[in-house]
């Protein structure tokens, strides 16, 4: 301490000395007694004296001691950001390229539990009045290479932080990862955030939350924007690999909070309404246009927890749902969904499938219970000749690869247009009125199995064999040949 106190008398007393040396002389100052102050000595020896003297203040931290410079860094972070963080005495301070301390091992605190794992975290002080620890002030944070687990207790954080005082603080995260959890710590899915940051925008007088992250391999970067007085969030959100984008407003002013969403894909615009409470969320989804093509409405319920979805549009673009790319099949096989205490309804009516206008009257009816999922008593029709519908059906994953499993039951209200579309020989036509078989499609390898096919309650072995393995093409037109044909091969063989 002694040692400490001698450093900054002596340093304050050569401040002095020079400050009264450069008032002398710049009081003469002209341009020909600069060009004599430049060759003499004194100007030297007074700028390295200035670079000295700068070195030995932004030195001075060097001298505070160790268990006092944790202390101070974590009451400061506590009363900035309302975080707990627990600080060793394993640091090291760097004047490059701004005075900052370096803790290799650190974490963030909520109660007792331990939420946050950093390996690197810089704490970076401003310049001004660098002679006292307890005058030192935080204005620069940022976290590298950290793990956060977040459940549903606190899944709330980053929230948090954003309405904090972040006038004088900036805070970053990168190369990190965000761990949610359920309630037996088991990992559902992992966040990984490229770049995060938090600032305040002194002109609309706002926090700011920017992010590049990624999540099930896919990118994506979000902004949220708060003022301090006000109950309001904005957020926006951008999905390239979708050309996605979803702006909401969010307004939580008398304990129940009302939004208002704005989602633009491609060139088409949408919008949400949405009222969300501490039991449940209610939504309406639909259209911007006046005519409006889709609508769906909603509940969601949080205690206990159960949704069911209702909607309602002109086109589905199914084959699009069946890609192996899609975000929701991405999502089913991360198997997150396969949540015993997870219930969820989905119905969705449709007039026709887009591209493939002869199937009609499309009702999706999909389910989530005990850890299954399954869409049975989904059902669409064939122009106004044949109704399909689907019985036992299980959505699930085998060898990471998304399948769906199940019943197809076929009702035939005109066989001989069937005939007439598959440009069937007449020997090979027969009067058909029902169908059962059971199916297998792989999403990621996009091949359909058709097995135990009952045709009118007679089953045929050369049938299976001929309709077994059925591989779709990307090419529309290709799909119907190659379909034509593997159906005419199995009416043949049923003809005998």
């Amino acid at each position: 301490m002694r040692k400490h106190n001698f450093l900054i008398t002596f340093i304050k007393k050569l401040n002095l000395l020079i400050n009264n040396l450069l008032i002398r002389n710049l009081n003469k100052l002209n341009l020909y007694n600069f060009l004599n102050i430049a060759k003499s000595n004194k100007f030297f020896f007074t700028f390295v004296a200035l670079i000295v003297l700068c070195l030995l203040y932004i030195s001075i931290p060097n001298t505070y001691d160790r268990n006092d410079v944790s202390k101070e860094l974590q009451n400061q972070l506590q009363n900035k950001l309302n975080l707990q963080f627990n600080l060793s005495k394993n640091f090291k301070y760097d004047f490059f390229p701004r005075p900052h301390f370096t803790y290799s091992d650190a974490s963030v605190l909520i109660g007792q539990d331990k939420i946050s794992q950093i390996k690197n975290l810089k704490i970076y002080i401003s310049l001004n009045n660098l002679f006292s620890l307890n005058n030192t002030k935080i204005n620069n944070l940022i976290l590298t290479k950290s793990n956060i687990n977040l459940n549903k207790e606190n899944y709330d954080f980053f929230s948090q932080i954003l309405s904090q005082d972040l006038a004088d603080l900036k805070l970053k995260i990168k190369d990190s990862n965000i761990f949610y959890r359920n309630n037996d710590g088991q990992v559902l899915f992992i966040n990984k955030v490229k770049n995060l940051n938090y600032y305040y925008d002194i002109k609309d007088s706002k926090n700011i939350l920017e992010a590049e992250n990624e999540i099930f391999n896919l990118p994506y970067t979000f902004e949220i924007s708060k003022k301090k007085n006000e109950k309001k969030i904005f957020s926006k959100l951008n999905l390239n690999f979708f050309k996605l984008q979803i702006e909401n407003n969010l307004d939580y002013n008398n304990g129940i909070k009302k939004g208002y969403a704005d989602f633009t894909f491609n060139k088409s615009k949408s919008n949400m309404i949405y009222q969300l409470s501490k039991d449940n969320l209610l939504l309406n989804f639909f259209e911007k246009n006046n005519k409006s093509n889709f609508s769906y409405n909603g509940t969601i319920n949080f205690r206990p927890f159960y949704s069911i979805l209702k909607g309602s549009t002109i086109e589905i673009d199914l084959f699009t749902l069946l890609n192996s790319n899609n975000l929701i099949l991405e999502l089913l096989k991360t198997e997150i969904l396969n949540n015993k205490n997870l219930n969820f309804n989905l119905n969705i009516f449709a007039n026709k499938i887009k591209n493939y206008h002869d199937f009609v009257d499309f009702i999706l009816i999909s389910k989530i219970e005990e850890g299954l999922i399954d869409i049975d008593d989904t059902k669409f029709s064939w122009k106004n000749i044949t109704d399909f519908k689907v019985k036992e059906s299980l959505i699930y994953v085998k060898n990471n690869e998304l399948v769906l499993d199940g019943k197809l039951n076929i009702s035939i209200k005109n066989s001989d247009a069937i005939f007439q579309f598959l440009l069937t020989p007449k020997r090979y036509r027969t009067n058909l009125k029902k169908i059962d078989l059971d199916f297998v499609y792989n999403f990621d390898q996009n091949i359909l199995n058709l097995n135990n096919i009952r045709i009118d309650k007679n089953q045929t072995k050369n049938i299976d064999k001929i309709l077994n393995n059925l591989i779709f093409k990307a090419n529309k037109l290709q799909n119907k040949v190659y379909l034509k044909s593997k159906f005419n091969k199995a009416l043949k063989a049923y003809a005998g």
